[in-house]
């Protein structure tokens, strides 16, 4: 059975903001990943960004509320429109097949799912309602249910 998690997207403040949350709801962070563990000559990343979260994870109870500041080469995120998606992390890569292929049809597809490198099963889209979607099968995260 799929899990939904939250995920926002920050203008470049999401450490401040989950070291917030985590002050809040108290645990550990899951996950840390800053765009500079990424970098290579395939995906260059500006020097001003490279400290930024590329993914953040706080677990709450059974979920885990998750994030990522968007790079300036992206552009700014409107946080009145698209600042959040909705996470389904999924026990298996076939579940995870599944609902991406289900919701993402009539839809764009932003990355088709495949392996990411952070080390999971990962694709994103905007379905046929302009919905986001982030799907994910994480063989190593402790979310499964």
């Amino acid at each position: 059975m799929a899990l939904i998690n939250p995920h926002i997207n920050f203008n470049g403040n999401a450490e401040e903001a989950f070291n917030f949350y985590k002050s809040v709801f108290g645990g550990e962070f899951a996950r840390i990943v800053r765009f500079r563990d990424f970098t290579s000559a395939e995906y260059p990343m500006a020097e001003s960004e490279a400290e930024k979260i590329m993914h953040i994870a706080l677990p709450i109870g059974q979920n885990m509320l998750m994030a990522n500041d968007v790079p300036a080469s992206m552009g700014r995120v409107d946080e009145n429109e698209n600042r959040s998606k909705i996470s389904v992390s999924t026990e298996s890569r076939e579940e995870a097949e599944r609902i991406y292929n289900g919701l993402s049809e009539g839809g764009t597809v932003e990355m088709p799912m495949e392996d990411s490198p952070w080390g999971s099963y990962f694709g994103m889209f905007r379905d046929k309602y302009g919905i986001e979607w982030m799907i994910e099968f994480d063989p190593n995260s402790r979310t499964k249910v």
